[in-house]
């Protein structure tokens, strides 16, 4: 692993990474936010301020939330019970697949955790076709 890959991950990594997947088309959600679609479908978006996710301290709304879907509620509850991330639910996500994160505490976790988080997101939504092609690139050696 390259240091790289090994250093905190930033906002500016989650954006690379979705763009670095395959048929990803970014679309401007409300008040411009992006959001990133496989198929029509967002696996990743930047979220608006909204009344469920506040801050326990002050108890303003979050400025800074990041949505990423996972294949599964097991996949959910195991990022978010994981104390040792920065992974987040709120009311308004329960039975959604997804967790959330701030972007203000994405350098909790490695730039390689973050990159396997939405790679498993566009997995997630990608068709059955993509998702194929996807994995089967990956296992592939590189070309010499």
């Amino acid at each position: 692993m390259s240091d790289a890959e090994d250093r905190p991950a930033s906002v500016e990594d989650v954006h690379e990474l979705a763009l670095a997947m395959p048929h990803v088309k970014v679309v401007d959600g409300t008040a411009d936010n992006p959001v990133y679609q496989v198929g029509g479908k967002s696996f990743v978006f930047f979220r608006n301020p909204r009344p469920d996710a506040v801050d326990p301290d002050t108890g303003e709304r979050l400025l800074d939330v990041i949505v990423f879907w996972v294949e599964s509620d097991a996949d959910k509850q195991a990022l978010v019970q994981d104390e040792t991330t920065p992974f987040f639910t709120t009311a308004h996500f329960n039975g959604h697949p997804s967790v959330l994160v701030r972007a203000g505490r994405l350098a909790e976790i490695s730039r390689t955790e973050l990159a396997e988080v939405i790679q498993d997101a566009w997995l997630s939504r990608a068709s059955p076709r993509r998702r194929a092609a996807w994995l089967t690139a990956q296992s592939q050696p590189p070309p010499t």
